[in-house]
């Protein structure tokens, strides 16, 4: 790993850094993004390592942000992602700075956000992450008819598969499945699933648990087997044991 993994956009902000400190930020900035899915607290840990070491840059807290989403940390997550806004512009943060606020426990704002002129700034697929945000603060806020209206669009409605296609359909199911539509949820989890290339969603669990079907774990059922056959032989070492005896008492 030497850093030169990163986005090239990324790589070009840090060329107003001293080349060697550069290369530090580069190398954390790379393990953040190993790490964000997969252990969330150590991703976060090396966030604040580049944070520290560059906190002007507006692709350091960014990731700082994305650091802290995924540890659960919403308030510092918040406050990184406004700062990169500031730096940058770009309103493509204000879905994730929306969801933030769902966070904090603070449904009212992010559905408020959803409203506001930087939605019309996003691409496609940031309006759809809007989208789902703003159904997210319907459901926190008990209003799940309301949640199901605001996931129907025409990208919900589109045969075509896109990077955000799966977990909307996944959305739109559970949406269903909380105001009492079993069989449309059971359609959309399978439209999701049939989606679902990359393995976001657990769509086949769900359709399963729709349908009533249980899997057994096969390791457990070796390990069964397993306990099952120690037990025998015990019992059965137990019976010789036993059979000895007698015959010894019997030899007496």
């Amino acid at each position: 790993m030497t850093g030169d993994e990163i986005d090239k956009s990324v790589r070009q902000e840090l060329q107003s850094l001293p080349k060697t400190l550069a290369e530090d930020v580069a190398k954390n900035l790379v393990m953040v993004a190993r790490l964000l899915d997969e252990d969330p607290e150590q991703a976060y840990g090396y966030a604040q390592v580049a944070l520290r070491l560059a906190s002007r840059v507006a692709a350091v807290r960014e990731a700082a942000g994305f650091a802290a989403y995924g540890a659960g940390k919403y308030a510092e997550a918040l406050k990184e992602f406004r700062a990169s806004r500031r730096m940058t512009g770009s309103a493509e943060l204000w879905p994730v700075m929306a969801d933030c606020e769902r966070g904090l426990g603070r449904p009212e704002k992010a559905l408020a956000m959803a409203g506001e002129p930087e939605v019309g700034r996003l691409d496609r697929a940031g309006q759809v992450e809007m989208r789902l945000v703003a159904a997210g603060a319907r459901r926190d806020m008990g209003q799940a008819d309301a949640a199901v209206v605001t996931l129907q669009s025409p990208e919900l409605a589109s045969s075509a598969v896109h990077p955000w296609t799966a977990r909307l359909r996944y959305a739109y199911a559970d949406a269903l499945l909380e105001v009492g539509r079993e069989s449309d949820a059971r359609d959309w989890f399978a439209r999701a699933l049939e989606a679902d290339q990359a393995g976001t969603t657990d769509a086949s669990d769900r359709l399963a648990e729709l349908d009533g079907v249980q899997f057994t774990d096969a390791l457990d059922e070796d390990e069964d087997e397993d306990e099952a056959e120690v037990a025998e032989a015990s019992v059965d070492g137990t019976a010789r044991t036993e059979d000895s005896g007698k015959g010894a008492e019997k030899a007496e």
